[in-house]
């Protein structure tokens, strides 16, 4: 590990984009690690960002923390480091032995690449920057032509970077040799769809077929009309209802952003009987459950018609998690927006796994899970439609 923590010592600070550690040894300490540089008070530190389950957690390092900590985690945690700095590409290997192996190559640009904004207390790095003009974003008002973000748009800025992010972060569990298809449920006047876009197909260059689907036509159309001025020809609008669309094609990717109530549910039932790799649903207006609950040990603390509500909408969303990782998927539930801008801010974020998981019919899954819904008197509509065929 000498090696490896010289090498560590010797990355340049001010060229260091970012430093991402993977294939770990044990998955319930952290499945991943990212680092990226910062300014704090003008002092330079690292932002750690770990992994583990569907928990993240962040904390800063100082620059001197950085060569152990990395060459900690490479010794017994991980084995794949990947290194992304200005002039440098780096990957480490760490076999089962305790080899270690160093790639390195130079980039080979021709101009100095443009560092990452490290501005930790004002700015932050967006995908998306701001000065910058986005065709998608100037003819939706959120920027003007000169690439200001409009005072009043600047929450949807926010959300529609957040929401790259998100994707980013997937990015590798997406078909790299094909064309990519993805469906949008309820998508609306498609801020985030065009965003989405926008992001695969202009930025990383992808081959992507993308379907919007909502219940307005109005929508529709217009949406449809800027599709065609942007030429964004791979993205298509369609007037329908999510529990009766048919995609009769590999859907690679289902997106479900603001679906009300059980719409989120067909989504996902769709989702998960097309085999889509990657699913992201932010589901809102959960009324199901809350006129299912019936819980005798809970009634002192469900009797508050406000606190029921939120109780409920939570449940519905963990037992959705649940019910995706019995069908093969990972599963985090993630913070959308900050819950100033609404309170419809958590995310499910369903990845299919590539690990063997048992199958058969709802009577022979995990108990924990059925022991629960028996416990609160609830039969959430997901369930019913992943496991309908039991019931006939």
């Amino acid at each position: 590990m000498d090696k490896l923590r010289e090498f560590f010592r010797q990355l340049p600070d001010q060229n260091i984009i970012q430093i991402t550690l993977s294939n770990t040894r044990d998955a319930e300490k952290a499945s991943k690690v990212k680092l990226r540089p910062v300014l704090i008070r003008g002092r330079m530190c690292f932002q750690e960002t770990l992994y583990r389950g569907a928990q993240v957690f962040h904390r800063n390092l100082e620059r001197e923390e950085l060569e152990e900590r990395l060459t900690g985690y490479m010794e017994g945690l991980f084995r794949q480091a990947q290194i992304s700095c200005a002039y440098l590409e780096a990957s480490v290997l760490v076999s089962r032995k305790g080899a270690v192996s160093i790639k390195s190559k130079k980039r080979r640009d021709a101009e100095p690449p443009n560092l990452p904004d490290m501005s930790h207390d004002r700015s932050k790095r967006y995908i998306l920057p701001e000065g910058e003009p986005v065709d998608f974003l100037v003819s939706l008002g959120v920027q003007t032509p000169q690439g200001k973000v409009v005072r009043a748009k600047y929450d949807k800025f926010r959300q529609i970077n957040r929401y790259l992010e998100f994707i980013e972060d997937v990015l590798e569990k997406l078909p790299a040799d094909r064309t990519i298809r993805i469906v949008d449920f309820g998508c609306g006047k498609s801020y985030l769809t065009f965003g989405m876009y926008y992001y695969l197909n202009r930025l990383q260059g992808r081959d992507i077929r993308v379907t919007g689907l909502d219940l307005k036509a109005d929508v529709i159309d217009r949406c449809g009309q800027l599709a065609k001025e942007l030429h964004y020809d791979g993205l298509c609008f369609r007037q329908g209802d999510i529990s009766d669309y048919q995609g009769g094609e590999k859907v690679d990717m289902v997106v479900s952003l603001h679906a009300c109530d059980k719409a989120t549910d067909y989504a996902l039932e769709k989702a998960v009987k097309w085999g889509a790799g990657v699913i992201l649903a932010v589901p809102c207006c959960q009324h199901e459950l809350n006129g299912q609950i019936r819980c005798g040990e809970l009634a002192p603390i469900l009797r508050y018609g406000v606190i029921r509500e939120r109780m409920a909408a939570l449940i519905t969303d963990a037992l959705r998690a649940d019910l995706l990782e019995e069908k093969g998927y990972d599963v985090q539930i993630l913070e959308f927006i900050d819950m100033e801008h609404t309170p419809k801010n958590l995310m499910i974020r369903a990845v299919k796994s590539d690990a063997m998981r048992p199958g058969g019919s709802w009577a022979e899954k995990s108990t924990a899970l059925a022991r629960t819904m028996e416990f609160l008197h609830v039969d959430p509509a997901l369930k019913e439609l992943l496991y309908e065929e039991d019931h006939h």
